[in-house]
């Protein structure tokens, strides 16, 4: 319970206690609807019954109505308008309880979504993002609709059936006694035998659930590879044993979710059994009002019953969420900021004794390295694959931290006070240009909202990236989609398209990460041209570049090898 408790935000801790005094009325207004029944339940048997009960003779003669069957109509019309009453009641404080839940279901997803953004680039590739992508989409949602509402369910309900216990216990204790001793068995063997087992099922879901996320998305996103390698066969094959495991995980839940109707409906049937025993053998009398009594109680302890029955089992079978949800319980966020400030830069950057290495690494990837790059610098890196090239860019991006020494802007150490004002003066053109699933207008400026777009700037970057000519084949022009991840256009418009993106943001340095070693000669070729003209044209803008051929760095001034 105390896991549980941490999980819920400072925030919502306050009106989790509101909740829950909800819970409790509404409790108490559905006790006061069965209790409406009796004085119905007492007329239907007997009308004299008015005359031998103390409330109905007293509420008789204050009415002052002339025959019982009067005072009948006026009884059953009171109890339809007293349960209509409630029901509204009841329906204004579910909604407030259905609003605390989404609220909170919104809360935790969108915590996850950022804790795990906020946890770096190194986090996101050692983890699998078909996972994240659960975690953030279904497990918040599986949390408080599969957890928190079967608690609060079982605390409301649980507190329905012990007023009604104890109601029946003042009026016929030997109709308490019954209803207690076959009802607590049942709730508790239901617990003994099946605690284990649900965990278990659950856990063993989402497994299975993780396993197909991960399958389809990979699917998708490697499809060629996966088609020309003849590998569709047996993806589809882990696919569909992935799926038979959930189905088969679900029949186990539905045939233990049948199990409380099963068991109540035999308990109420021993109830009425031992209540008839009881009278024929003249251990109790009015078998008529007692039978009724008991009815009336079981028509609500029994649904109650199987509630919190099937609520135990939810909160048992979604258990593993807890444990992903507490991942980012205590992580501090880094706020959202949506500032266009930059880093004053105007000299230099400067590597001071750089390392850095990965978290399961055993040694360093990068060590002492100190380097300067002057304002308007052009420089060229190169150097055998697994040096630490792009780690380096990853660093100076600010997407990684040294693990030893420092950089430094103008002479101003980079930290998480100033490194989105540094990522705001940075163009970054990566190997394979990342392309979301809207109009190219929208990829260039990417990360403007529609209405802020600057369309003059558009045509400038545009024109330096030499699109222009390619957009004029488009059906609708900048506005065309191009597909996810760019499915609709070619390596080197790709690539063209994360240059004018770079040069949208009239960013001080743009860094080139071998942005066209997966291009063809001629496409490389025009890709270098422009980006040689971008450096001739603006003396002041610092170009970076990691190449593996050497003419690709022909405009550089100087090039750098790491070793």
């Amino acid at each position: 319970m105390g896991k549980l408790w941490s999980i819920i935000p400072h925030e919502f801790r306050r009106p989790t206690l509101g909740v829950v005094a909800t819970i409790l009325l509404r409790a108490i207004l559905n006790f006061v609807g069965v209790a409406t029944l009796i004085p119905v339940l007492l007329l239907v048997i007997n009308s004299e019954n008015i005359a031998s009960s103390e409330y109905l003779s007293t509420l008789y003669n204050t009415l002052n109505l002339s025959t019982y069957q009067q005072f009948a109509v006026v009884v059953c019309i009171s109890v339809v308008a007293i349960l209509l009453v409630k029901n509204i009641a009841i329906m204004l404080l579910y909604r407030s309880e259905r609003n605390y839940t989404f609220s909170l279901y919104k809360y935790l997803s969108e915590r996850l979504y950022r804790g795990y953004y906020n946890r770096g680039l190194g986090f996101i590739k050692q983890s699998n993002t078909a996972v994240l992508n659960r975690n953030v989409n279904v497990v918040s949602l599986i949390f408080v609709t599969g957890v928190l509402k079967p608690i609060a369910t079982i605390l409301g309900e649980g507190l329905l059936m012990l007023l009604i216990f104890i109601a029946l216990l003042l009026y016929s204790p030997i109709v308490a006694l019954i209803a207690m001793g076959l009802f607590m068995p049942i709730a508790v063997a239901f617990y003994l035998l099946m605690r284990r087992k649900l965990n278990a099922i659950g856990e063993r879901e989402n497994v299975a659930q993780r396993t197909k996320g991960r399958i389809v998305a990979e699917t998708f996103r490697g499809y060629a590879d996966i088609e020309i390698g003849g590998a569709f066969p047996l993806s589809y094959k882990h696919f569909s044993e992935a799926m038979d495991e959930v189905i088969k995980l679900r029949k186990q839940h539905a045939t233990i979710g049948m199990l409380p109707q099963m068991f109540t409906e035999v308990g109420l049937a021993l109830g009425l059994t031992t209540l008839i025993i009881l009278s024929l053998s003249g251990a109790t009398e009015n078998l008529t009002l007692l039978l009724g009594i008991f009815a009336i109680a079981a028509v609500r302890l029994l649904p109650s019953l199987r509630t919190i029955m099937a609520s135990w089992s939810s909160i048992r079978y979604n258990r593993y969420t807890i444990d992903t949800l507490t991942e980012c319980t205590d992580e501090q966020l880094t706020p959202i900021t949506d500032s266009n400030e930059r880093i004053s830069f105007s000299h230099n950057i400067e590597l001071r004794n750089i390392a850095f290495s990965f978290e399961d690494a055993t040694t360093p990837l990068l060590r002492e390295l100190s380097l300067t790059i002057n304002k308007g610098e052009r420089v060229g890196i190169k150097g055998a694959s697994g040096v630490g090239k792009t780690t380096l860019f990853n660093l100076i991006l600010g997407l990684y931290r040294p693990t030893a020494g420092a950089i430094y802007i103008d002479g101003v150490e980079l930290n998480e006070s100033n490194i989105r004002k540094w990522q705001n003066s940075i163009g970054y053109v990566s190997q394979s240009v990342f392309i979301t699933d809207g109009s190219l207008v929208e990829n260039i400026a990417f990360g403007c909202e529609s209405d802020n777009i600057d369309y003059n700037r558009v045509n400038e970057v545009i024109e330096l990236a030499n699109l222009k000519e390619f957009i004029n084949t488009l059906p609708q022009g900048i506005h065309t989609h191009i597909g996810e991840q760019g499915s609709k256009i070619s390596g080197g418009q790709r690539q063209r398209i994360g240059i004018a993106r770079a040069l949208y943001k009239n960013a001080d340095i743009l860094l080139f990460d071998e942005a066209t070693s997966s291009l063809d000669n001629t496409t490389e070729e025009s890709i270098n041209n422009a980006i040689s003209d971008l450096a001739n044209s603006n003396r002041s803008l610092t170009i970076v570049v990691i190449a593996h051929r050497e003419s690709s760095l022909e405009y550089c001034d100087r090039i750098i090898t790491l070793q």
